[in-house]
Order: C-alpha cells, then sequence, then structure tokens
C-alpha cells in the first residue's frame, strides 16, 4: 500500500514539473518574440521582413457607363406548326433538327375524301368539257341555239370551279413550312392522330436572335436606334455577343415605368436559341480611372479599403487606406478617390494583414535586400 501511495505522488510530481517547464517555454517565447529576437517584430535582426504579399500596381483603365437589364432571346421568326382539324397523319416528310426552305412540305395527313372528290370532280369536268365541245359545235352550224352552248360553257366553269375546290382541300392536308428556318424536336409519327392546335414541329429562324428587354423610363434619352449594345448568356460566361437596337416601343408601361426595346444580334452557327436569358449591357460612354483588382479590395460595412505598400528605412508596411469604389468590370474595381495610379497596394490575402505591419512583396526580396543595404552603406558613411 505504502509503495502504490509513492508512485502516485512520484507521477503527480513529474506531470507538475512538465506543466511548469510548458508554462516558462510559452513565457520565454513572447519574450524574445517582444524583444525583437529572431523571426520577431520589426525591430529586431528579422524587422521588415514580415509577411510575404503579392504586389498590386493602381493603373487607368477604361470602365463605361453601362446600363444592364435581362432579356429573353427569340428567334426572328418563330412558329409552333400546327393542323387546323383533326385527322391521322399518314406521312412525315422531315427529320428532327431539319434545316427546311419555305414552302417544303413537312407532313401529310390522311386525305381519303379530299381524293375521293377530285376524281369526282375531274370526271364533272371531263363531262361539262364533251357537252360545251358538242353545243357549240351545232351551235355555229345553226343546229342547236346560242343559248345552249353558253350553258354549257357555264357547267363547265362550275366543274372546273368545284374541281379546283377539291384541290385546294386536299393541299390543305399537306403542311408546309411557312418560313426558311430550323426544326425542333417532335414526337409525331405516321399513325399519330393530331388535332386542332396540337404542336406539330417547331420552326425558327435563328439567323438573327431578337431579344426585347425593359428599360427604366429615365434612360430613354440615352437610348437610340442603330445605338450598339453587347450581351452574355450564362452558357458562355463572359464571352460578349454584339448587336444593335433596332426598335424602341411606341408606349411606356405604367405600372413599371419601362419602354420596352428590341435588339437584333446576328448569330453565325446558331449559337444563340430562342428562350437564353441575355445580359444585355448598353454603354452610355467611356472613362479613364484608377483600378486595382478585386482581390485587393477589402470590403467591411458600406465602405471599402486597401493595404498600400509604403516604404521605409526598415522595408515596407502595410498601410491600410480607405477608398471609395465605382465599377466593377473584368476583374478590376474602380476607385474614386483614396488611390493614385502608379501606387503600390497589397494584391491578396488581406485578412491576414495588420494595419503597419512589416510586409515583404513577393519576387522582390532581392531587390528590397539590396535597397535596404545601399541604405546602411550610406548610413555608415555619414
Amino acid at each position: 500500500m505504502i509503495r502504490r501511495h509513492l508512485f502516485l505522488v512520484i507521477a503527480a510530481a513529474v506531470l507538475g514539473v512538465m506543466i511548469v517547464a510548458v508554462i516558462l517555454k510559452v513565457a520565454f517565447a513572447g519574450d524574445e518574440t517582444a524583444a525583437g529576437g529572431p523571426g520577431g517584430g520589426r525591430g529586431g535582426p528579422g524587422g521588415g521582413r514580415g509577411q510575404t504579399v503579392s504586389e498590386a500596381v493602381v493603373t487607368l483603365r477604361p470602365f463605361s457607363d453601362q446600363i444592364n437589364v435581362l432579356g429573353v432571346a427569340r428567334g426572328r421568326r418563330s412558329v409552333n406548326i400546327t393542323s387546323n382539324s383533326s385527322e391521322l397523319i399518314t406521312r412525315v416528310l422531315f427529320s428532327d433538327g431539319q434545316r427546311v426552305s419555305a414552302g417544303q412540305a413537312l407532313v401529310e395527313l390522311q386525305a381519303r375524301e379530299e381524293d375521293a372528290s377530285i376524281i369526282q370532280a375531274r370526271a364533272q369536268v371531263a363531262q361539262a368539257q364533251r357537252e360545251y365541245d358538242r353545243f357549240s359545235d351545232l351551235a355555229e352550224r345553226g343546229i342547236a341555239p346560242r343559248v345552249s352552248a353558253e350553258d354549257a360553257e357555264t357547267a363547265l366553269e362550275t366543274a372546273q370551279a368545284t374541281l379546283a375546290a377539291a384541290e385546294a382541300r386536299r393541299g390543305d392536308r399537306l403542311i408546309r413550312a411557312p418560313f426558311a428556318g430550323t426544326l425542333g424536336l417532335s414526337t409525331v409519327t405516321a399513325g399519330t392522330l393530331i388535332s386542332p392546335g396540337a404542336v406539330i414541329a417547331t420552326l425558327d429562324d435563328t439567323s438573327v436572335i431578337r431579344v426585347d428587354f425593359p428599360v427604366p423610363e429615365r434612360y430613354l434619352g440615352t437610348l437610340r436606334q442603330g445605338t450598339p449594345i453587347v450581351a452574355t448568356a450564362d452558357a458562355y460566361g463572359s464571352e460578349q455577343f454584339s448587336g444593335r437596337i433596332a426598335l424602341i416601343d411606341t408606349r411606356i408601361n405604367e405600372t413599371t415605368r419601362a419602354v420596352t426595346a428590341r435588339a437584333e444580334f446576328p448569330n453565325p452557327g446558331g449559337r444563340i436559341r430562342p428562350g437564353m436569358l441575355m445580359r444585355v449591357g448598353i454603354q452610355q460612354g467611356q472613362r479613364q480611372t484608377a483600378s486595382v483588382p478585386e482581390s485587393a479590395i477589402q470590403y467591411e460595412g458600406d465602405g471599402a479599403f486597401v493595404y498600400r505598400i509604403a516604404g521605409g528605412e526598415r522595408g515596407s508596411t502595410a498601410q491600410r487606406v480607405t477608398v471609395e469604389t465605382g465599377a466593377v468590370e473584368g476583374g478590376f474595381v474602380e476607385i474614386l478617390s483614396g488611390l493614385n495610379a502608379n501606387e503600390r497596394v497589397v494584391g491578396s490575402g488581406l485578412n491576414r494583414i495588420q494595419p503597419n505591419a512589416p510586409v515583404t512583396v513577393a519576387g522582390a526580396g532581392g531587390a528590397q535586400a539590396a535597397t535596404q543595404g545601399n541604405a546602411q552603406t550610406q548610413a555608415a558613411a555619414r
């Protein structure tokens, strides 16, 4: 029992010594850092090196005053191919995605009654033609009265009109493309029963894309027919499509206080498709302004700031500077005030920097050391 208690006392003593050693180590490490020891603050041998950062230079870039709105892409002409009657499809004369010309036959509907009507009408025309020829000959020889020939001529014209009507009804059994374009996907096949209004296929002329979009009333004075514009689509990232304003509506919506404008975009290759959401930008002019990369800006509440890299005898430091920002274009932020062109700022990693802390610009260590060496040499000479 005595040995067990002795062992517990010795173990507790060892544990206490280890805890005291750890506390002393942490305390001495803090004192060494505060005193400017190895790797310490600005006052020690490692002063001025600090956090390694990337550098960005404030440059003048063009920024544009731009109205950004949303619109939906439409083809120059778009239509749903439908039937005006309930009928059975006997032949499908197109394939999905096919390019068709104006008037090209797409679907043939069952036309047994129409075919029979044509046969009957042709027979009536032939009979009327024979009657007309016979009475005309007899009238010329004076055997039959002239009025009989005139009645036969009227009967012939009536029969011909009946044949034309039958052929027109037969033509309605053949559905054709109203204009040149590209067909979409279809589910109809021979044997499908089509009802009035049911979509057989979609047809779009996508050689030119139209985009209708609302513009607030206050910008009406800046809109002009023919004004160049650009647009982007989510499907193609930041790629821009160039077009122009083709038409501005004559009325302003009383509820939204916006006017609808229509833009046209050339569409070679059919990359823009009807139904796409388009982000339209209308240029109002350009200006040259100081700018920095987006990564160099830190936002705090309603304000923003950057860390300006300032040189000194002991190296570079990061000075926090409040800036007023403007437009954001192409990954750069417009700086309205707070910085001047050609000033250096920290390009990234702002959350790891403290105001007025020493920093080392990545890739500029050699030049910085040489500058510090020259400064020390000049001080020793004096």
